[in-house]
């Protein structure tokens, strides 16, 4: 069972490791995965050992609440710019709005940053703040305009010491202890401003109204609302790409029920319904065309850039959009097994996986607190050892909290692995992990199943030769002779001629080598040559021929009328247009590329010509082509499989990452990691490139979070004191923090421009 929860309470790495910790340590359940930029957790577990209580009741344990999460039908996922969803009980409803607190806090600051520091300019000051004999109106009247900024930013100390008390510490922790200290320092010294004053000891009095400290728990708690602004800013930048998808599916539908055209909701459509669309309407759930005939957009959904005909029989998916004529469909799914929520779906789930390249990151972050907070004590006890003052052994125990930031860590790899899903998704490639995205650029093998995958798939007519007739004539008893055949080859046949065919009778197929009839009263053959010599006619005459045409990787068919041979066609599995261009693009990327197929040898060596493959494997089975797969995983080869997704199920399975092309109305291939909407292979190309692009710009994240916090925690710590003389204040390693995620954020969306 595998279900997804929302999870409110989450700031940074720390925070989704714990929920990790907490619901893996369950009995029963197989694997916990969060994903922090969503909030979302991922759980699969025995419904016989957990049930969903059970984890509810984990995550509120590590200080965090839980609810499951229904999954949406395509017509109430909202967007960013929709109502936002209520929040949790016991959580956020309880605080200030982001907006609020930011308009009551920048103002406060400003007036508080001119108080304490507006001299240095030589900005005028009221005469009642001058001087250490007005020290108490001084620090009292900076303790007053710290108290509501402290009130509408007390979401980091209720969330920061809860979490403490649950022993998860978080970067709310982080940020509560930093201010807190400041703010109490200060508040202390107010104390000692008085007694200083009021003993006669103006030095006391004087040392302690240069220290106070309230300007930096107001600006820390300030600069990093206003980082965590900008960053969810920028986060909701990162489901754009689905967030288009769902503005294309209509809310309402027109439906004919009982024989009435009525106008309903999306979500109301049941499988069955006969649904209108009209031109310029989006069409609202997957479906077959009953009647009339259209152009239909499908770009947004397959990343195909020219409108698709669409005519009685042929499949249409929701949120497509009609373009000029008008027909009506039969609903054939709906709700979330439409394409459009299964797309949804599946970029939610690959942005809630994890990429390897993240393992280290995962676990440094399940530590980093507790580590930052024991350097923040050992550094402030190490500077009182040293002779400092306690107000420099605070200011560096201070900077060291706030200027750690594991939202970075915590944000490196999901914002780039939901960007790229989604961008990927808006192209028709739709992911289903991150460990496929990552690996994708790491293999060095890419095996092709051959047909529907390089070939279309359909067989077509490529030559017809006849013999003491005409090319018509002898398609005509062709099709006729064929029109009861359900094969491959004789429907190719069939459509190749447009009229209608005469009239068969004693209608006989031999499995593998042909058919026979009586067309207008005469004994009419048609199939392969063995079928032709079985029946004592006389081919010869199209030795050279056949020749000809089977060196060109053509299936021959011979037809005769009266004992007598009358011509031959022959049929192709043609190549895509495309096939050959991708896969010289994968060759010079350094993929060895194998061409594995079914059919005979001489087919295959001729396609295999064509493409410029120099490995062929032909003659293999369904179910020898997985023991294909493995045999190159033998070798040490990372394996890309490429198929169609039905006939190569075993395979896609076996390799390091199965690719199904062509999946646009059964895009939950279970065995495919990565689903294709288009029959196109450069689109394989395409994932690639995404791939690698995606790797990098995570590998950048990590750099920067790693290297931020490994530079940032000394400096902070005084490490450049002694020598240079150079220390950081905690309002500088406030800003750095909040600059830190937004930096990694901004970098992610840089994916949105991949081509």
């Amino acid at each position: 069972m595998k279900n997804k929860f929302t999870v409110e309470g989450m700031m940074c790495a720390a925070c989704s490791a714990a929920v990790e910790r907490a619901v893996g340590k369950l009995e029963g359940v197989e694997s916990a995965q969060v994903n922090l930029l969503a909030k979302l957790l991922t759980v699969e577990y025995d419904e016989s050992t957990v049930t969903p209580e059970n984890v509810c009741a984990a995550v509120k344990k590590a200080g965090f609440s839980a609810v499951l999460q229904e999954e949406p039908k395509p017509a109430e996922v909202k967007t960013d710019r929709d109502e936002a969803p209520p929040v949790l009980p016991g959580q956020d409803e309880k605080f200030t709005p982001v907006k609020t607190r930011l308009a009551v806090s920048v103002p406060l600051l400003i007036i508080l940053m001119y108080i304490t520091m507006g001299h240095m300019l030589g900005l005028p000051l009221p005469e009642f703040l001058h001087g250490v004999s007005n020290g108490v109106q001084f620090a009292f009247l900076q303790f007053l305009l710290t108290l509501p900024v402290v009130y509408v930013n007390r979401k980091f100390f209720c969330n920061g010491f809860r979490a403490l008390l649950h022993r998860a510490p978080n970067m709310d922790t982080l940020v509560a202890v930093g201010s807190g200290a400041a703010l109490l320092y200060g508040t202390a010294s107010i104390f000692m401003i008085g007694y200083g004053l009021g003993n006669g000891k103006s030095d006391i009095a004087e040392r302690y109204v240069s220290n106070l400290y309230f300007e930096s728990a107001s600006m820390i708690l300030t600069l990093v609302t206003v980082g965590k602004f900008l960053e969810e800013r920028s986060k909701r930048k990162t489901n754009s790409a689905v967030a288009k998808l769902i503005d294309l599916s209509p809310k309402k539908a027109t439906v004919k029920r009982n024989g009435k055209e009525i106008t309903v909701n999306a979500e109301e459509i049941v499988v069955g319904d006969t649904v209108v669309i009209r031109p310029g309407e989006k069409i609202p759930v997957d479906g077959i065309v009953t009647e009339g005939a259209s152009s239909v957009d499908q770009a947004a959904l397959t990343g195909e850039s020219m409108p698709v005909e669409k005519t009685v029989g042929d499949s249409v998916m929701s949120a497509s959009l009609n373009l000029e004529g008008s027909f009506t469909m039969r609903a054939s799914k709906v709700g979330k097994e439409t394409t459009l929520a299964q797309i949804i779906r599946l970029v939610e789930e690959a942005g809630a996986t994890k990429a390897p390249v993240a393992r280290l990151a995962d676990k440094i972050a399940g530590v980093f607190v507790p580590v930052v907070m024991s350097i923040s004590l050992v550094t402030f006890i190490a500077w009182l050892t040293a002779g400092q003052t306690v107000e420099f052994a605070l200011s560096c125990a201070i900077c060291v909290l706030v200027i750690s930031c594991p939202c970075a860590l915590g944000l490196a790899t999901p914002v780039a692995i939901t960007v790229s899903a989604g961008k990927c998704a808006s192209d028709g490639i739709l992911i289903k992990s991150a460990e496929a995205l990552e690996a994708l650029c790491k293999a060095d093998t890419v095996i092709l199943d051959k047909t529907g995958t390089v070939t279309t798939g359909k067989p077509a007519v490529t030559d017809i030769i006849p013999v003491n007739t005409d090319e018509n004539s002898l398609l005509l008893l062709a099709a006729s002779l064929e029109s009861k055949s359900e094969h491959p080859l004789a429907k190719a046949v069939c459509q190749k001629y447009n009229g209608s065919p005469v009239k068969s009778d004693n209608f006989t197929y031999v499995p593998g080598k042909g058919v026979s009839a009586t067309v207008d009263g005469k004994r009419a053959l048609g199939g392969n040559a063995a079928f032709m010599a079985e029946n004592g006619i006389d081919i010869s005459a199209f030795r050279e021929q056949t020749a000809s045409l089977s060196a060109q990787g053509k299936t021959v068919m011979f037809f005769a009328q009266d004992n007598n041979a009358i011509g031959i066609i022959a049929v192709a599995d043609e190549i895509k247009p495309t096939s050959i261009e991708a896969v010289k693009a994968l060759m010079q990327s350094g993929k060895e590329v194998i061409l594995l197929t079914g059919d005979n040898r001489k087919t295959a060596d001729v396609i295999g010509s064509r493409l410029g493959v120099t490995k062929v494997v032909a003659e293999v089975l369904p179910a020898q082509k997985a023991r294909q797969v493995e045999d190159e995983q033998k070798k040490g080869k990372s394996v890309i499989m490429v198929g169609d997704g039905i006939n190569d199920s075993p395979a896609l399975a076996k390799a390091d990452i199965g690719i199904a092309v062509g999946g646009g109305t059964d895009i939950a291939i279970d065995s495919a990691d990565i689903v294709l909407m288009k029959n196109d292979l450069n689109d394989v190309v395409k994932a690639i490139a995404f791939s690698r692009k995606t790797l990098k710009n995570i590998k950048q994240n990590l750099f920067w979070a790693f290297f931020y916090n490994v530079i940032g925690i000394p400096v902070a710590a005084g490490i450049l004191f002694l020598p240079f003389g150079i220390t950081l204040s905690p309002m500088i390693g406030a800003a750095a923090m909040s600059l830190s995620s937004l930096f990694v954020v901004t970098n992610a969306l840089r994916l949105y421009k991949m081509k």
